[in-house]
């Protein structure tokens, strides 16, 4: 079966709002509101990405406008309560991604980094776009007949082929139907059709060899 052709570039956005080293605190605070954005890159020279400022690195100049870190761990990020240019206040280095990258690898970054946005960079870690969480949903948008197309396709032909499955489609659920004499198969069809980009969830209806539920 073949790997997911989305990528991340086929779902980012490639014109990036970004800011250098020396963009003041007011000026990021006035660019995330202008282009509703939660993070904004920092880059320097022809366009490398060195960091990123995101508003969790802004709000500890609210935070501790008039209290002092109650505990050590807040050090750090009182610490940036003090800053006014983008240097001071960035995360370095940067989470980034590539634009080859599986949507699920990068949807497992944001989530494991717990980030809400990603830079996009190539090779040399110069910026080509950025990918947010939203951008990652867009898979969900696909027609139920173009996933339907690409289970018969990429699925069936290769895990079932003359089995007399049958499946619909509908608002992205993915539902199974038929006999399945090889049970073990069952697993790797739910496996195989939870990987198509878009698919929301997969039921089966499968029969065993002499009419019993399969799953």
């Amino acid at each position: 079966m073949p790997a997911s052709r989305y990528t991340v570039s086929d779902v980012m956005t490639h014109t990036a709002v970004a800011i250098g080293r020396e963009a003041s605190y007011k000026e990021i605070v006035e660019l995330m509101h202008e282009w509703r954005v939660s993070a904004l890159p920092v880059l320097e020279g022809e366009g490398r990405v060195v960091g990123v400022v995101s508003e969790a690195d802004l709000l500890p100049k609210e935070e501790f406008r008039s209290a002092e870190p109650a505990l050590p761990e807040q050090l750090e990020e009182a610490s940036k309560a003090g800053a006014v240019l983008a240097e001071e206040l960035m995360s370095s280095p940067a989470v980034t991604v590539h634009p080859g990258a599986p949507v699920a690898e990068a949807a497992r970054i944001m989530a494991r980094r717990g980030v809400k946005r990603l830079p996009v960079v190539n090779e040399v870690g110069m910026l080509e776009g950025v990918v947010s969480r939203s951008d990652l949903l867009k898979v969900f948008l696909r027609p139920d007949g173009e996933l339907a197309e690409e289970i018969r396709r990429d699925v069936l032909t290769d895990l079932a082929p003359g089995t007399g499955l049958d499946f619909t489609v509908e608002e992205g659920v993915v539902t199974l139907r038929g006999p399945l004499r090889d049970r073990a198969l069952v697993p790797l069809l739910a496996r195989a059709v939870r990987a198509v980009e878009g698919v929301v969830d997969v039921r089966m209806e499968l029969d065993g060899p002499a009419g019993e539920a399969a799953a």
